[in-house]
């Protein structure tokens, strides 16, 4: 594991969970800002995200089944992370993803709600729908909750 500068959650998650809404994209220079990802919602007990289909494609034109998965698995964290900090952060360690169908163009919207919220661990079901609403992707994304560096909980130093 690498070391992490930083306990706090980006305040794009921050405003989004104080609010219990509003909207705002993935924090510059991560994955999820290159892939497009914007958050409609998110608390601990749900995660809204859209992405663009274009730039996110495979040779044939259709979503890549890679960018769904890393969607998926940056709404499940989101959600993780907000249920744990500050005493804890999420890192991902299983994801599945099941493939339904094919998109071409438009924009994908996922949800993510939990299927366990404890104390050393978050499981998250993500639900991935195209523009009219068929299921695109469906995934499970389970983060381990470790201590924050720098938390009380926390015995690296």
């Amino acid at each position: 594991m690498g070391q992490h500068s930083s306990t706090q959650l980006p305040p794009e998650f921050l405003g989004l969970a104080d609010s219990g809404g509003g909207g705002g994209s993935a924090p510059d220079g991560t994955l999820g800002a290159r892939l497009g990802i914007t958050f409609v919602e998110a608390t601990p007990e749900r995660v809204v995200g859209t992405m663009p289909v274009e730039g996110n494609t495979q040779p044939y034109g259709l979503l890549h089944g890679g960018a769904s998965a890393a969607f998926a698995e940056t709404l499940g964290t989101v959600g993780a992370m907000l249920h744990a900090a500050p005493a804890k952060i999420a890192l991902g360690v299983d994801l599945n993803a099941t493939h339904h169908r094919g998109v071409g163009s438009g924009t994908i919207t996922g949800v993510a709600t939990p299927i366990h919220l404890g104390r050393s661990a978050a499981t998250y079901d993500i639900a991935i729908s195209d523009e009219q609403g068929r299921r695109v992707c469906t995934a499970r994304l389970t983060c381990v909750l470790r201590p924050a560096p720098g938390s009380q909980e926390d015995t690296s130093g």
